[in-house]
């Protein structure tokens, strides 16, 4: 069982297992291109995907099934989707352009911000665009929080999660655009491929024509898949959906009090439905089964997937997230007077007579002062170092409600070329495993043409995440041999694992269970001067990585709309001072 005492973002106790290996010097190598596109081929492997107009040996028409002649399996990156049309984009930019068009202050508050994971460095980032200082402190020595990872003794990297960045991430996509990075997303065809457990080593696909509009893209991919659901109930899922088609985003909130599996079953869809899809979309999501996720969340998917045409297109980032995603946003905030400290724990909130915050005491007992404070940590650490004289305040008290959920990401190096893989994100449908992806095919840092490096999120993680690291890696290549049937084997008798490090995660993002929505917190607390940030706080896109972005961005405006009465306040803390 999960440990609840034990909050920490990574449990690094344990977390790494190395195997003396032998391995090529790996680089990235466009070597063909098709107008935008570049594609890498790995000789010996089998063909995946549709037909590519690409000048290498081989022709590939379609993905080719067990017991045929090997060919390639061929690595492309599509090009950026015309995303800057859409209303949440303009949205978002519109957010964004407001702290860069805001009135400069006479005088710039501190700001000081516990947490350098998306939330904390996008609070900070648009801070900074507002002419404020931040004081972004982070507990460890990495960036990123739940997009931290860490280079091992051979110069490989590892990662809290496998971090999909989708075209319904306005903010995100945003984000991007504004530091300059827009060419470090690999967009990948616009599909979703899943796994088939009852023909091990097949897949099926939701192929999202480019030609057609949402949504009509999407009911074209659900329609022409003939292989996961049936007429009879492709039909009765949409006639299930029709409430929440006429009803919008009023009807889609009313849903956060019900499981994603009493939805479906309340609406006469068929438990198979579930079974085929709402599984592997639930644990992709949030990490937890149908029968305890809420409806809400798979609703806020589906509304961003069908009425965006690239809402469901997905791309990786070309390296490891501290270095290819925190740092430039930490170059921008620190490019603007902002200030980015490592090893800074938060040791205690200290208060002033009037319950407001006074400073934040670290665990080296520095003293870090502000004009205002933000929290911008996981909520299970934010609950330790709450106040007592604040826990009965209703605005915290809710908070108990929400935890964190379990995650365990895996990593394993194989000493060949896997061949049963696509470049792309794969929902494995098996019941230890969430998602997974060959990151020596889809990730440009970490390509590799002569070994596999399979990475997988073990979820739900409940009951694993207190076992060893081989326990957790044996239950994975068991399962990974039903996926992997020609190529790996339970016993490792096919297949040699060189190497795999395990990622723990006690508590990751919030467990969107039934109910939750409302213990949910804005961001501006009751506190005056204090704030909180996180996928956990009151934004639409729920646990996300967009979530922490816009959180942040959310955050920074309540500041920045609440400069006067910061000002002030200071003001009134300095006469004070000098009565006394």
């Amino acid at each position: 069982m999960a440990q609840i005492g034990h909050v920490s973002a990574v449990n690094l106790s344990g977390q790494t297992t190395i195997v003396n290996k032998c391995r090529a010097q790996s680089s990235w190598r466009c070597g063909c291109k098709v107008g935008r596109l570049n594609g890498i081929s790995f000789t010996g492997s089998d063909a995946m995907g549709q037909k590519l107009s690409i000048p290498v040996a081989h022709t590939l028409t379609k993905r080719s099934y067990r017991n045929t002649i090997p060919l390639k399996v061929v690595c492309i990156d599509y090009p950026r989707p015309e995303l800057e049309n859409t209303v949440n984009y303009l949205e978002a930019a519109y957010l964004s352009s407001s702290f860069r068009n805001s009135p400069r202050p006479n005088k710039p508050l501190e700001v000081v911000i516990a947490g350098a994971g998306l939330a904390g460095l996008s609070t900070a980032k648009y801070l900074a665009d507002a002419g404020h200082k931040p004081i972004l402190l982070e507990a460890r020595d990495v960036l990123g929080g739940k997009v931290a990872a860490w280079k091992d003794d051979e110069g490989d990297w590892y990662e809290t999660g496998l971090h999909i960045f989708f075209g319904a991430y306005p903010n995100i996509q945003n984000l991007f655009g504004e530091l300059g990075i827009n060419d470090r997303l690999q967009w990948k065809e616009h599909s979703m491929i899943f796994a088939m457990p009852n023909k091990p080593g097949e897949f099926s696909r939701f192929d999202f024509p480019e030609v057609l509009p949402a949504p009509l893209n999407g009911i074209w991919a659900i329609l022409k898949n003939d292989e996961m659901l049936t007429w009879p109930e492709k039909v009765k899922f949409a006639i299930g959906l029709l409430p929440a088609i006429v009803g919008g985003q009023a009807y889609v909130e009313a849903q956060d009090g019900i499981t994603v599996k009493d939805w479906m079953r309340k609406q006469g869809i068929p438990d198979r439905v579930t079974e085929e899809v709402f599984i592997a979309m639930s644990k992709a999501l949030n990490f937890i089964n149908p029968d305890e996720l809420s409806m809400q969340c798979i609703l806020i998917a589906l509304n961003r997937f069908l009425q965006e045409k690239h809402g469901s297109k997905m791309a990786f980032l070309d390296g490891n997230p501290p270095e290819r995603l925190c740092m430039p946003i930490v170059d921008h905030i620190e490019s603007r007077g902002g200030q980015v400290i490592l090893n800074s724990r938060i040791q205690k909130i200290e208060l002033t007579k009037d319950g407001s915050v006074k400073n934040f005491v670290l665990n080296n007992g520095k003293v870090i002062e502000g004009d205002a404070y933000v929290f911008a940590t996981p909520v299970d650490i934010l609950k330790l170092l709450v106040p007592e004289t604040w826990k009965d305040i209703p605005y915290f008290k809710k908070l108990e409600k929400l935890v964190g959920v379990p995650v365990i990401n895996v990593h394993i190096w194989f000493d060949r070329k896997l061949k049963n893989t696509y470049d792309h994100l794969l929902f494995s449908r098996s019941p230890l495993l969430s998602v997974y992806a060959d990151m020596s095919v889809t990730c440009k840092e970490y390509y590799n043409p002569n070994q596999s490096m399979l990475e997988l999120v073990f979820a739900p993680a409940e009951e694993w995440i207190s076992r060893s690291d081989e326990e957790i890696i044996e239950a994975t290549m068991k399962e990974l041999a039903k996926l992997f049937p020609d190529e790996i084997s339970a016993d490792r008798s096919k297949a040699k694992l060189l190497k795999y490090h395990v990622v723990k995660t006690p508590r990751s993002v919030y467990k969107t269970i039934a109910g939750s929505e409302l213990c949910r917190p804005v961001q501006r607390s009751p506190i005056e001067g204090f704030y909180l940030a996180g996928d956990y706080t009151k934004q639409k896109y729920l646990a996300s990585m967009e979530g922490a972005v816009l959180s942040g961005k959310l955050c920074a405006q309540a500041i920045v709309q609440d400069y006067e009465l910061l000002a002030s306040r200071e003001q009134r803390k300095l006469a004070e001072a000098s009565v006394v």
